[in-house]
């Protein structure tokens, strides 16, 4: 086969390698502690918009076998140690999502995960800019929230707008919608948001925080009272490219069941896998988790921005295609 060599160059490897000691150092001089958790795990991912990988073992304790499924992200076991009193922790590991091929997805990617017990999510925000600055050189980041992003690109409340008007407003700009979105408000959002907002993000290298989403977009995130309520979440963009995705850790037990239960019946809906709660985290959850905000930072993204490279294959050394 033609295909055997790695995709990325071996400078582009040798910047990895110099990232990921980087990536420690960060963390070492700040206390946080590296873990490692399971790549397989009974319970593979309840948000709607997932896929995890499937397998099953067949092996001692499971006779007649056992599905266990590869992990979109380390956060459901990370939260399980925040509850056992580890203290501030962090993680660089391969994490898994099924159908997510292209430019900037490949099935497999290393994700950088860390939680801060103790910290609000401005707080972790400022630190993620730090570690930005450190890495990439950047300037201090810009820091804005969801509906003023929204408003200024699009001239749209997003926390008040129907859903016949994001239908109009995706009509205006001639996006090409699938019959699956119907009344699915949230989906409309995010196609507007993909296709109209964030390819203008962060550009010309300063990175650019956005916060304080709408309530439909926090499965994991605590949510803030008021009119409107708000999900204490936010994103990283630079260029045009999400990098990270954080938020203040919801930490009630019972809701993140509702939460889950509405993602299943979601799941469910669209014809996707029904996937059984993770009764792990949920009993992890009821004991006490601290009050803390967590963090994943997508690092072959990171290399890319690095590198200026245009596609993951120039930072991977066997993308999906060539595994």
């Amino acid at each position: 086969m033609s295909d055997w060599r790695p995709s990325a160059g071996i400078e582009a490897l040798r910047r990895r390698a110099e990232l990921l000691a980087t990536l420690r150092r960060f963390f070492a001089e700040r206390g946080v502690m590296e873990v490692e958790t399971p790549a397989l795990s009974a319970r593979g991912a309840t948000d709607p918009h997932l896929d995890s990988f499937h397998t099953r073992y067949k092996g001692p304790g499971a006779a007649s076998g056992r599905d266990v499924y590869l992990q979109t992200s380390p956060e459901f076991a990370m939260k399980r140690l925040l509850a056992a009193d580890s203290g501030p922790i962090y993680q660089v590991c391969k994490a898994f999502r099924n159908g997510e091929a292209g430019r900037r997805h490949n099935p497999e990617f290393t994700l950088l995960e860390w939680y801060r017990p103790g910290f609000d999510y401005h707080t972790l925000m400022a630190e993620v800019d730090d570690l930005l600055q450190m890495v990439l050189k950047t300037p201090p980041a810009e820091y804005l929230s969801y509906a003023a992003v929204f408003e200024h690109h699009l001239h749209l409340n997003p926390h008040t707008i129907t859903t016949p008007q994001l239908r109009d407003c995706a009509a205006t700009h001639s996006l090409i919608v699938s019959d699956t979105l119907r009344d699915d408000r949230d989906a409309w959002l995010t196609l507007l948001w993909s296709h109209l907002i964030e390819p203008q993000l962060g550009i010309g290298g300063r990175p650019l925080f956005v916060f304080d989403y709408p309530v439909s977009q926090a499965m994991l995130a605590r949510v803030r009272p008021g009119s409107p309520a708000i999900a204490e979440r936010f994103e990283v963009y630079i260029e045009g490219v999400e990098l990270a995705n954080g938020f203040q850790e919801l930490g009630d037990s019972a809701e993140q069941r509702r939460r889950f239960e509405e993602n299943r019946r979601l799941r469910l809906a669209n014809g996707s896998v029904e996937m059984n709660l993770d009764e792990r985290l949920l009993a992890a959850l009821a004991q006490g988790l601290p009050s803390c905000s967590g963090v994943a930072v997508g690092v072959d993204r990171l290399l890319m921005l690095m590198l200026h490279a245009i596609d993951l294959a120039e930072v991977l050394a066997f993308p999906f295609d060539r595994a």
